[in-house]
């Protein structure tokens, strides 16, 4: 699967109550990527959401992650995203196997990206590049690192943190494979907006 286009996240306060629907009308809207992240220790209730996902991924065409969780990975055999305190992305590959993608989170450090490709990763993740709701703070990648980690870095790059329609072209422009959103795309009053704005991003790739 090529991994470019938008990418979509989940949050679970975000989506609570309405989870399914928003995912929808997310993958109607043309998201390549969904990753599942879900922080709570209900495991039963995750393995429920997270079989529901994959089956709308495939009825999409996309391809679902899970959020620092190989073992359910694993289990749906699905792909993994993992931070730089989740796991080896070494051992994930071993257990996932050579077919699922798997990234990993670098925030803005070129040697992360650097490590991150020779342990096996599908994909490099850099960020927060704007304000950013999930993970409040200074930003600390520009897009110039995006210029670099493509000299660099021979894998997909997906730029994460406060990304809109508004700054997301600047990011493509630069480089970016892919752009993960979660606000940008979930904080919306309705599925329809939802199908709306995952639409506009889609359309953002076709123009580049």
């Amino acid at each position: 699967m090529k991994l470019r286009g938008l990418y979509a996240i989940t949050d679970s306060q975000l989506l609570a109550g309405k989870l399914l629907p928003y995912v929808e009308a997310a993958l109607k809207g043309g998201a390549s990527l969904l990753q599942y992240r879900d922080k709570s220790t209900d495991e039963a209730r995750r393995l429920r959401e997270a079989q529901a996902l994959r089956e709308l991924c495939n009825r999409y065409g996309a391809s679902l992650i899970i959020n620092d969780d190989a073992e359910l990975a694993a289990r749906l055999g699905v792909g993994l995203h993992l931070g730089q305190t989740d796991g080896s992305l070494s051992a994930a590959r071993a257990l996932l196997g050579r077919g699922a993608i798997i990234g990993g989170t670098c925030h803005a450090q070129l040697e992360l990206a650097e490590a991150a490709a020779k342990e096996g990763a599908s994909y490099v993740a850099f960020g927060r590049f704007f304000n950013s709701n999930t993970k409040p703070g200074a930003p600390a990648a520009t897009v110039e690192l995006l210029d670099a980690a493509r000299s660099r870095v021979n894998l997909p790059i997906v730029a994460i943190g406060g990304v809109t329609l508004d700054n997301a072209p600047a990011l493509i422009e630069r480089g970016a494979s892919m752009v993960a959103v979660i606000h940008g795309l979930f904080g919306a009053d309705s599925a329809a907006e939802v199908e709306r704005r995952a639409r506009a991003f889609s359309d953002l790739f076709t123009s580049n």
